[in-house]
């Protein structure tokens, strides 16, 4: 006896509703663990890059191109902590329309 899609669903919700509700937040946004992954690993990419140019500046190593340098990866920081955050913010708007 093959069960409907919506029958499996409604079999699903009642045996493991934490589960089901899991299931239904990353169907309705996928890769988010992969969004957050590429956010923190271009934001450590990014102090690195910072770090390496604030100390060329400081040496007095090519001043003129470090700091613009710097400059852009102080901005693509700023970038990922602004996406990271925005990424948390849906996540908790999404977990308060899933507990609804």
């Amino acid at each position: 006896m093959d069960e409907t899609p919506s029958e499996r669903r409604q079999r699903l919700r009642q045996q493991d509703p934490e589960l089901y509700a899991r299931l239904k937040a990353e169907s309705k946004a996928p890769y988010r663990g992969l969004r957050r992954f590429v956010y923190v690993s271009f934001g450590v990419s990014g102090l690195i890059g910072a770090f390496i140019f604030l100390t060329q500046a400081l040496a007095g190593r090519d001043a003129a191109g470090a700091l613009p340098n710097l400059m852009l990866q102080i901005g693509v920081v700023g970038l990922m902590v602004w996406l990271f955050r925005l990424e948390q913010r849906a996540e908790a708007n999404d977990q308060k329309r899933l507990n609804k």
